[in-house]
C-alpha cells in the first residue's frame, strides 16, 4: 500500500465515522491498524500498512505523512478534506 493510499483509506474511513457520529451513533474510538509495520502470518513482512515504517534490517523507523495526517486529525478534532483526498 502506498502512503497516498494509506492517507485516502484513513479520511475515508474517519469521515464514516464522522457520518456515524452525525446520525446519532455512539462512536466511542477509531483504530488504525497497525502503529507499525509488522508480521502479517499469511503474508509475511510483504505488506506495509503501519503508520510507521520499519526497515527490518536496522529496525529503523519512519514516520509516515499518513501518520501526521492521522495526528493532525485527532489533534484537531476535526476532518478537513483536502484535494488529493
Amino acid at each position: 500500500m502506498s502512503d497516498a493510499q494509506r492517507t485516502r483509506y484513513i479520511v475515508r474511513h474517519v469521515a464514516q465515522v464522522g457520518r456515524a457520529i452525525q446520525e446519532g451513533m455512539p462512536v466511542i474510538g477509531y483504530l488504525y491498524w497497525s502503529l507499525i509495520d509488522n508480521f502479517e502470518w499469511a503474508h509475511g513482512f510483504g505488506p506495509r500498512f503501519g503508520l510507521i515504517g520499519v526497515d527490518y534490517a536496522t529496525q529503523a523507523r519512519r514516520i509516515r505523512g499518513s501518520a501526521r495526517r492521522f495526528a493532525d486529525i485527532c489533534r484537531s478534532n476535526r476532518l478537513i478534506l483536502r484535494d488529493s483526498e
